[in-house]
């Protein structure tokens, strides 16, 4: 009897531990999606990186590139009702963000790289841009090999732009600023000769400040992707199909068109396309 009771209470420790390993794995977020009378989707993007996420003062809202691509995906996984949240990130807080499950996925100007995949998990590849420099009109550098140790590049703390710019320029001076509204006024006041990051960005800086141009051509390139947590694999597959989707039915052409009017049949496009 005594061994009935202790086996008995074995089996019933093992259920509960079970049972405590499964709620103890994150929530899915598809299950959160199918279940919400108000589907919602939670997206950590930038607000000061123009046409791809920008805070709007006057609209007092974020828009760009990113969010519509965003709010096009959450249509198309969650239903025409649902909701896009967006919450802001940098590129220091993004990962932490999501990995504590403050968002469900990152549209911010990510890059995809090896580093990264150690800790999150990739969608396709949604944007094409490439690393390069800005700098004043009458800057006389031409390119990233005209970087010597009498130059400082400006760069945004936690992008792999300031990682890359180490290997191309390895002489020059480096940096770092919390984000690209601090690394543009240093640029700027003259506290450096150049900024750096994704092509894209800059055009949208440039865009902006007249007095600034491209330096060179793109020396890098950076396919930008969606992160999602390790742990919502299923959601990263659902995104992807929704990717797939709004480049079928023209809803990306559309997105891409109304934020780089000038690109026409672009590279970004082409490449996202044959992705």
């Amino acid at each position: 009897m005594k061994k009935g009771h202790l086996l008995l209470l074995l089996v019933s420790c093992l259920t509960l531990l079970g049972a405590c390993g499964k709620n103890s794995q994150a929530p899915s977020i598809l299950d959160k999606i199918e279940s919400s009378q108000t589907p919602h989707i939670r997206w950590g993007i930038k607000n000061d990186t123009r046409l791809f996420g920008y805070y709007n003062i006057a609209k007092q809202e974020v828009e760009g590139f990113d969010i519509d691509i965003a709010k096009a995906l959450t249509k198309e996984i969650a239903g025409p009702q649902a909701q896009a949240d967006f919450v802001e990130v940098t590129s220091k807080t993004r990962i932490p963000l999501l990995k504590n499950g403050n968002i469900d996925a990152i549209i911010a100007t990510m890059t995809i790289s090896e580093e990264r995949k150690k800790q999150v998990d990739f969608t396709d590849v949604y944007f094409a841009a490439g690393q390069s420099l800005l700098g004043p009109e009458d800057s006389p550098l031409q390119s990233v090999q005209d970087l010597g140790p009498q130059n400082t590049v400006l760069a945004v703390k936690g992008s792999s732009s300031a990682e890359s710019i180490r290997k191309f320029a390895p002489q020059a001076k480096v940096l770092e600023l919390e984000n690209y509204a601090e690394a543009f006024t240093a640029l700027q006041s003259g506290q450096g000769d150049v900024m750096t990051t994704d092509n894209a960005i800059l055009l949208g800086i440039a865009d902006q400040n007249p007095g600034y141009r491209l330096i060179g051509e793109a020396f890098t390139k950076e396919p930008y992707g969606i992160a999602i947590d390790k742990s919502q694999k299923d959601f990263r597959d659902e995104v992807n199909r929704a990717l797939v989707k709004i480049k079928v039915d023209g809803t990306y052409d559309k997105i891409f068109h109304k934020w780089f009017p000038d690109a026409g049949e672009s590279a970004n496009a082409k490449n996202l396309k044959e992705a």
